[in-house]
């Protein structure tokens, strides 16, 4: 047998693994964690706004649609959760109240509040499953074909709000930068509770 020498380790491809670092699994199992955990969110905002608009509401057949979109897209990764033995975020309690909270108080602060809420939303989860798209490119196509389904229908949604007057919202330029600074410490508490 023969001996490993130096440029036996230097023609390796690639990099060896750093402590901390995570496998592969352990990588697609936080993706599926924060995404069941962010899809039921959206549920939980769609919910608070529709409760404060109301089905009369001239947005109410608009937030209907992306509503009942942002439940498919739940009940899918309640499906691969329980499918892949992933532990849901122990944060979901809280989720389902600040969800709801958010959704409720931007539709009190009217419509185009509501539309600016769902733009700053999905403009963050846009960017974050891009992020999980290019991190699997091809090393798991079930889990990639979904996120790309639901990619393309929240970046819908984020077209909608813009078209339905998002950027006319009172305060937007505050209102939606606090509101993706949320979305993005829920996505990075999530991944890791």
């Amino acid at each position: 047998m023969a001996k490993a020498t130096p440029n036996d380790q230097a023609s390796h491809t690639e990099p060896l693994p750093l402590p901390g670092d995570r496998t592969l699994d352990q990588e697609k199992e936080r993706m599926v964690r924060v995404d069941h955990a962010g899809e039921f969110g959206a549920v939980r905002i769609y919910a608070g706004q529709r409760a404060i608009l109301g089905d009369n509401h001239p947005k109410a057949g608009l937030l209907q649609h992306m509503h009942e979109q942002e439940k498919v897209h739940l009940d899918r990764f309640n499906k691969i959760v329980t499918e892949r033995k992933v532990r849901p975020t122990i944060m979901t309690p809280l989720w389902d109240i600040a969800g709801f909270a958010l959704g409720a108080t931007t539709a009190l602060m009217g419509e185009k509040a509501a539309m600016a809420c769902t733009q700053a939303v999905e403009e963050v989860i846009d960017e974050h499953y891009e992020e999980q798209r290019q991190a699997l490119k091809g090393k798991d196509p079930e889990l990639e074909e979904v996120i790309e389904q639901f990619q393309a229908e929240e970046v819908e949604h984020k077209k909608i709000a813009e078209e339905h007057g998002a950027e006319e919202a009172v305060g937007y330029p505050v209102l939606s930068t606090a509101i993706k600074a949320g979305c993005r410490a829920a996505i990075w508490i999530s991944k890791r509770v």
